[in-house]
């Protein structure tokens, strides 16, 4: 990572209705016997951010992979522009850029072979590897990155998904300052264009008027809330 300030910009991408909607009503999951997710309801619109937040266990990661359809919930309706995302799992497939705790890299190939991968038409490479601060490692093997370049790595990918719902576990593991301003600014500029962001989060983002989901753990006597889009 350099050391001078960062001077990249997120590669702009096609712009998001504003009439987008994503809502989950009610949704329960559960992990063998479990009570994981009970009766979670969000409502969320183009250009909106959400921070979920709570003890490790509340069920945070299980919520980003139910919002990304890659798991069912056990009851409850989620929609995207009033469309259940099950109907056509694949067209939800293609509006989400989804990024876990694992950065997902094949070791034996180079962060700009790595990328290419998911690069969807209209996404331009190197716009990506110059808002994640990336073009002196775009020959180098991801084996031989750090923990730090392989997030922003990972995140160079979430920028050529080209997806209007960013769903982002964790998203500043293992950033330093100058990557975590990078990160902030291509957040910005995803929501300025309409996109709709939720990230799972332990520490401050970079984030401007951001609502928040705060998720009680198993042994949080509160019940869950329903989250209708008031601003923190």
């Amino acid at each position: 990572m350099s050391q001078s300030e960062p001077r990249a910009s997120a590669p702009s991408g096609p712009p998001t209705p504003t009439g987008t909607v994503l809502e989950a009503d009610s949704l329960c999951v559960f992990r063998g016997d479990r009570l994981v997710l009970d009766g979670v309801s969000l409502t969320l619109h183009a250009g909106d951010a959400m921070l979920l937040t709570g003890p490790n266990g509340a069920g945070k990661s299980t919520l980003l992979r139910v919002l990304a359809g890659l798991r069912k919930p056990d009851s409850g309706q989620l929609t995207w522009n009033g469309q259940s995302i099950f109907d056509d799992r694949a067209a939800h497939a293609e509006r989400v850029a989804y990024i876990g705790h694992q950065d997902a890299l094949k070791p034996g190939l180079s962060v700009s072979e790595n990328l290419h991968l998911f690069t969807r038409p209209g996404a331009d490479l190197s716009d990506a590897l110059e808002a994640m601060d990336l073009r002196a490692l775009a020959d180098l093997p991801a084996r031989l990155l750090s923990a730090g370049q392989k997030r922003r790595t990972a995140l160079a990918r979430v920028l050529l998904a080209q997806a209007p719902l960013w769903l982002l576990d964790e998203p500043s593991l293992g950033l330093d300052s100058a990557a975590i301003t990078l990160l902030g600014r291509a957040m910005a500029a995803h929501r300025a264009r309409g996109g709709i962001l939720i990230a799972t989060t332990h520490v401050p983002l970079p984030l401007d008027n951001t609502c928040a989901l705060d998720l009680p753990g198993a042994t949080d006597p509160r019940p869950f809330g329903t989250f209708e889009g008031d601003y923190a």
